[in-house]
């Protein structure tokens, strides 16, 4: 199969990847899940070796890379920060100078966007972001597959996400607004998304940052959520519970939204805070079916950054 954008080699943020770029690997994603529900072998990276970085623990996050590399005809190394050296203080560079030696991709969840940033500059093969305090991108693709899946375009819809400006928030507006989606977010003045992407954004896009969570879900065709206290920020789930009681996904928000709009959650979800449970288990499909598009999505992202 010919590739696209032979030139592409990484992924570290939604923003480095153009509209182009970005529909190619849902088509990709789209093909490949296709295959895999009937069967049909795509070893598009045979012999390849993916190592997987994890400073952050997973559970979606491994166990799709994993299966994804297993899928492509390639292997996955499970490589905790517990038992590398650059949990113990080695620099970074060195690490990306060393792991390019041995391996064909690199795929990092951790906690700051500059480590995965100085692998990319320091290394010589692909890196994949998984995760950082900054960005989300992996699961933004996979966001935006089940949307197309259940909308059939991404152009045109508006998607609303309500809660904490986090990674998440970021990597929706980037890419909800590089697919010609409008993008309306639903967050307290204290915990908006990054002002740089909200700039870029405004000026290249529609788009909408507001308080009130019923004017950000008027007419949405897929309201998103996630959790109010993210990975390393445990010890702050009380105050946090105080400062986003009011941005919850429930039936007045939903009543907003356009009747047949998608519930997406990138989970784990705590039921009864940011979502109601009867809210969650009336989109579980539309849920797990997010939850299932990570790996394909992520199949894709491997083909084109590393085949």
């Amino acid at each position: 199969m010919p590739l696209p954008f032979e030139t592409m080699k990484h992924l570290l943020k939604l923003s480095d990847w153009s509209t182009d770029e970005i529909y190619e690997a849902l088509d990709l994603a789209d093909r490949l899940k296709r295959e895999k529900k009937n069967g049909i072998p795509h070893r598009l990276l045979e012999g390849k070796t993916l190592g997987m970085i994890f400073e952050k623990s997973s559970t979606r996050t491994r166990v799709s890379f994993e299966v994804g590399i297993h899928d492509l005809g390639g292997a996955g190394l499970f490589l905790s920060s517990r038992d590398l050296q650059i949990g113990r203080g080695e620099p970074v560079e060195d690490t990306a100078r060393v792991l390019s030696r041995y391996l064909d991709g690199i795929m990092i969840r951790t906690f700051a966007q500059a480590e995965v940033e100085a692998l990319a500059r320091y290394g010589s093969i692909p890196i994949i972001n998984g995760l950082t305090d900054y960005c989300h991108p992996c699961q933004v693709m996979a966001d935006l597959q089940t949307i197309r899946e259940y909308k059939g375009s991404l152009n045109g819809r508006k998607l609303c996400f309500i809660g904490d400006g986090n990674n998440m928030a970021n990597s929706l507006i980037v890419g909800g607004i590089k697919t010609g989606m409008k993008v309306a977010v639903a967050c307290p003045s204290s915990n908006k998304p990054d002002s740089e992407i909200m700039k870029w954004a405004a000026e290249n896009g529609d788009f909408t940052c507001t308080e009130d969570v019923l004017e950000a879900a008027s007419d949405a065709d897929a309201v998103y959520t996630d959790v109010w206290a993210s990975m390393g920020q445990e010890s702050e789930a009380e105050e946090r519970k105080a400062i986003f009681a009011g941005y919850q996904v429930n039936d007045k928000v939903m009543a907003a939204a356009h009747r047949d709009a998608l519930v997406l959650h990138c989970l784990p979800a705590h039921r009864g805070e940011e979502i109601t449970a009867e809210i969650f288990e009336a989109h579980a499909q539309q849920i797990f079916d997010e939850a299932e598009n990570r790996l394909h999505a992520q199949k894709a992202i491997m083909v084109l950054c590393m085949a």
